[in-house]
């Protein structure tokens, strides 16, 4: 009998078989474990994020969302709300020069990579979280060095707990809901240290952001720095150890980008396909919708899972085939339709610039373990460590 639960450690390790039955057996499926729907398909997944009238994200896009979220940030709103706030946030990363922000960066990644160097074995997560918590600070505008509040540390731990849900009870858990809290009162002290001293960054933009005398008011610019904060760390994060991931687990795919860093951003867009950490979303139906032999009734959850889709072999010809030479387009690895994510670019340049300084000072290493501890979440995946043996 086909089962589906996102909260499951084994869907965490390894959700592909899964999905893969999912889109044979049953392409609109019922999950008695999480109470909604699950789409697989790629091009049901498409048309459900482009259908925003149907397909709501009002009531929470997390497949286990915090509270008091929906409503006030941009993967939590529909249009008409959601293009005022996304015209208004775009308004804000279009004012922070985001090219600009490509020097710092690598500054970052030289330093992070240098502190690798001598390292017969290393947990790749030492690397990652330095990078993309300083990357974060530099980009949004959090207090760092002398200035800061908190530490580094601190920051990425609770933007972590954050995302992670107990697969027991498949909610949120008392340290999960108390990392949110915190967060929420990190971001207020930091937009207040902003207010008072704006600067060229995100948070100053975001607090003062104003289009034909239309401005976000309190909650949302509060709500939508906490997420930021949240999925800056969290995301790309995630993300970059999913790359190094996988490009230890396919020697041949690491000599090439080592040998040829040209590739890097081809082989980034075939691991966002590939292995995305953003795996599922949820929606909200609007309306009694019928598909593929099921009827999902106004008011039902939906979960649309971006990493099936991403191996649809409807879509993408061998789908299970790491190829950094394929050409993805219209994955989903930065979500879909309205909420396709507004910091791709960010995410992308970081990436890159990464990846060629950490080659530059760790060239040729592996996997240590088969097995890896996953991080429990029902909506993100990436491994909480993951050892590297590095090799002369």
């Amino acid at each position: 009998m086909l089962h589906f639960d996102p909260y499951s450690p084994a869907v965490d390790a390894d959700p592909f078989p899964y999905y893969k039955r999912l889109r044979d057996e049953a392409p609109c499926f019922w999950s008695e474990e999480a109470q909604m729907w699950v789409l697989s398909r790629y091009a049901d997944i498409v048309s459900a994020g482009q259908d925003w009238r149907t397909y709501s994200s009002a009531s929470g896009n997390l497949m286990t969302e915090l509270p008091n979220r929906a409503g006030a940030t941009l993967g939590t709103t529909d249009p008409p709300r959601h293009d005022r706030l996304r015209a208004l946030v775009q308004y804000a990363f279009m004012k922070r020069n985001l090219e600009g922000l490509a020097e710092p960066i690598r500054a970052i990644a030289k330093r992070a990579a240098e502190d690798l160097r001598g390292e017969t074995t290393f947990d790749f997560k030492d690397f990652s979280a330095k990078f993309t918590v300083r990357v974060l600070m530099a980009a949004l505008g959090l207090p760092s060095g002398e200035e800061a509040i908190v530490d580094e540390d601190t920051v990425r731990e609770k933007a972590v707990l954050m995302v992670q849900s107990d697969p027991r009870t498949r909610s949120k858990g008392p340290e999960h809901l108390a990392a949110f809290e915190w967060m929420r009162d990190y971001a207020a002290k930091v937009i207040a240290i902003r207010r008072a001293a704006p600067r060229n960054d995100l948070i100053s933009n975001f607090a003062s952001a104003e289009i034909d005398g239309d401005r976000l008011d309190e909650r949302e610019v509060l709500l939508t720095t906490t997420t930021l904060i949240m999925a800056g760390v969290e995301s790309l994060g995630g993300y970059m150890m999913m790359f190094a991931y996988n490009l230890a687990s396919f020697p041949e795919a690491r000599e090439a980008v080592v040998m040829n860093p040209e590739w890097l951003a081809n082989a980034v867009e075939e691991s966002l396909r590939f292995n995305t950490s953003a795996q599922r979303f949820r929606r909200r139906l609007m309306r009694d919708v019928e598909l593929h032999g099921q009827t999902m009734i106004e008011g039902d959850f939906v979960c649309l899972a971006y990493g099936s889709a991403n191996r649809d072999e409807r879509q993408y010809p061998d789908p299970d085939r790491y190829d950094i030479a394929r050409k993805p387009r219209g994955h989903l690895g930065f979500g879909g339709g309205v909420h396709a994510c507004l910091g791709a670019s960010i995410a992308r340049i970081a990436t890159k610039i990464a990846f060629e300084e950490f080659h530059k000072v760790v060239p040729n290493y592996s996997r240590v373990a088969d097995q890896l501890p996953w991080m429990p979440s029902s909506t993100f995946r990436s491994p909480l460590a993951l050892e590297l043996a590095v090799h002369s």
